[in-house]
């Protein structure tokens, strides 16, 4: 299985920036797909950003020009560049990652425990 570790997250003001990580680990044969949800106090878990395996991602209609998903060349770590964050951004933001367990294997979901993002007025 997969292991996701979230990092990154913090305390911003209005304006300013941060940038996410997503570290995979565990025993998979390949990921096929990595995104980032949030959920904010009191809300259901949204869907912010997702990447797929060949480099095509799709993002959130809130956070489209402002927000960035990529991940390095092996596929086993997620980042998101988040700039002119808003206070709306504040939430729990949880990776996800779809992984195949092996050649012939089923593909799994995995969810990391989330890291907590504020940004203040």
């Amino acid at each position: 299985q997969v292991q996701l570790v979230e990092s990154g997250g913090g305390l911003v003001q209005a304006g300013g920036s941060l940038r996410l990580s997503c570290a995979a680990s565990g025993s998979f044969f390949r990921i096929t797909s990595m995104a980032w949800y949030r959920q904010a106090a009191g809300t259901q878990r949204e869907f912010v950003a997702t990447i797929t395996s060949s480099d095509f991602a799709n993002y959130a209609d809130s956070v489209k020009g402002r927000f960035t998903i990529s991940r390095d060349n092996n596929a086993n770590t997620l980042y998101l560049q988040m700039n002119s964050l808003k206070p709306e951004d504040t939430a729990v933001y949880y990776c996800n990652c779809n992984a195949k367990r092996g050649i012939w294997g089923p593909v799994d979901s995995y969810w990391g425990q989330g890291t907590q993002v504020t940004v203040s007025s």
